[in-house]
């Protein structure tokens, strides 16, 4: 059964932009030769980190949307893993958070919008109050 992950990474900085793309095709590679597909790659480009990690204070950082097994996942993981450049990475799984997603887009579309300049229906009873109101208190004036 496969699933949809997002696999974040972060590569040391000191790492030439060649070398990163290199790294990122072999994880890439990874995956669809385990079988799985790679949706999408984002180079998130050179962020400040919230805290040292392996020393470093920055990194590149790196989204790959995949496709995939369990099994291929935990492979890729453990590729990661031993990845020298790599300092930390973090795998999420994506596919139930797209279908409630979905599931809430559906509901709202069948919702009929009512727009400002239409006025809500007054019931009979609401424009009868008021009148009734306002004549005692002419009455005890």
């Amino acid at each position: 059964m496969s699933r949809v992950y997002e696999v974040m990474f972060i590569v040391r900085p000191d790492v030439a932009d060649e070398e990163v793309d290199k790294l990122v095709a072999g994880f890439e590679s990874t995956v669809t030769a385990g079988g799985g597909t790679v949706k999408s790659t984002e180079k998130l480009g050179r962020r400040k980190l919230a805290y040292l990690v392996r020393k470093f204070a920055d990194g590149n950082y790196i989204l790959l949307t995949i496709e995939a097994e369990g099994g291929l996942v935990a492979e890729l993981e453990r590729r990661l893993r031993v990845s020298e450049p790599v300092i930390k990475f973090i795998t999420v799984r994506i596919d139930e958070e797209e279908k409630r997603v979905a599931k809430i887009k559906a509901i709202r579309a069948t919702r009929t919008k009512r727009s400002a300049t239409e006025a809500a229906p007054v019931p009979p009873a609401a424009e009868a109050a008021p009148a009734e109101a306002a004549e005692p208190a002419q009455a005890s004036a």
